[in-house]
C-alpha cells in the first residue's frame, strides 16, 4: 500500500493560530508516501513564517493572492501528483497519525474511487463539541440532505480530470457541489471509512451571519438543481437541519 501516493492540500490565509497544528498532523502521519502541498493566499500575519519552519517537510509551498479557498484548492489540485487527493484546511487536523495509512489501505483493498469517513467538531482548544457520523452511502441520499464531511473526502486524482474541479460559481457550497457532482451525478465506487479521520474547528466560512446563511441556502439549492438531486427543496431543508444539529 505504500506505493499509493496521497496528495494532501492545505489552503490557508492569516491562519497563524492554527496552521502549525495542521501541518504537524500531516507530517506526523505514518504513511510514508505523502505529498504535502500548502496554498497560502498571501497571508499578512505570521502564517508564512510558521509554514517556513517546516519547509523541509512540505513538498510545495505557494503564497499568492487568490479568489478564495476553492480557487486555492484548484491550484493545489493542479500541482498534485498523488494517486489520491484530499483537502485538510488550516483550522483542521488529523485525528491521529494513522489516518493516511488507513486511507491508503482502504483504496488499495476496496478498489474505490472515492473515500470518506467521520469527524469531530472541536473548539479552538481542541475539545470535542459534536460528532459527525457519516454512515454508509446509498444512491439517493443526497436527495435526503446527506453529504459526507468534506475534510474526510478523498478521491483518485484522475476524477478531477474527468468530472472537473471546484466551481467558483457556487460560492460557499462549492465543496458540496463537487461532492454531489462526483458521487450523486456520476456514481463512482464509494468507500466509507468507519473511523474518526479529522478534527474540524467550528465556525466555518458558511456560518457567520444571517446574510451569509441566505447566500449559503441559495448556493446549496443551485448546486442541487445543477446535479439533479431529487426533491431539491426538501433536500435543502434536511441538509440545513442536519447542519444545525451538527453544530449545537
Amino acid at each position: 500500500m505504500h506505493e499509493l501516493k496521497i496528495s494532501v492540500i492545505t489552503v490557508c490565509y492569516n491562519a497563524e493560530s492554527t496552521i502549525g497544528r495542521c501541518i504537524r498532523s500531516v507530517i506526523d502521519q505514518d504513511h510514508d508516501n505523502v505529498e504535502y502541498i500548502i496554498i497560502d493566499g498571501h497571508s499578512q500575519d505570521g502564517t508564512l513564517s510558521i509554514i517556513n519552519n517546516y519547509n523541509s517537510q512540505i513538498n510545495i509551498i505557494v503564497s499568492e493572492p487568490d479568489r478564495g479557498i476553492y480557487d486555492a484548492m484548484n491550484k493545489g489540485i493542479a500541482l498534485a501528483t498523488g494517486n489520491v487527493v484530499g483537502i485538510l484546511n488550516a483550522d483542521d487536523f488529523f485525528a491521529d497519525n494513522t489516518i493516511l495509512s488507513a486511507v491508503a489501505n482502504a483504496f488499495v483493498t476496496s478498489g474505490a474511487d472515492i473515500l470518506y469517513g467521520d469527524l469531530d467538531y472541536v473548539s479552538p482548544s481542541g475539545k470535542i463539541i459534536r460528532n459527525w457520523m457519516s454512515g454508509d452511502y446509498k444512491h439517493g441520499l443526497f436527495g435526503k440532505g446527506w453529504m459526507p464531511p468534506h475534510p474526510t473526502f478523498y478521491c483518485k486524482r484522475e476524477l478531477f480530470k474527468t468530472f472537473g474541479n471546484y466551481s467558483l460559481e457556487f460560492g460557499t457550497a462549492a465543496d458540496y457541489e463537487l461532492m454531489a457532482r462526483f458521487i450523486h451525478l456520476n456514481r463512482p465506487q464509494i468507500f466509507y471509512l468507519k473511523q474518526k479521520m479529522v478534527k474540524m474547528a467550528t465556525g466555518g466560512a458558511s456560518n457567520k451571519s444571517y446574510l451569509t446563511l441566505i447566500k449559503v441556502l441559495y448556493f446549496d439549492l443551485k448546486a442541487m438543481y445543477k446535479n439533479n438531486v431529487d426533491f431539491p427543496l426538501i433536500a435543502l431543508v434536511f441538509k440545513r437541519l442536519t447542519k444545525v444539529k451538527q453544530f449545537f
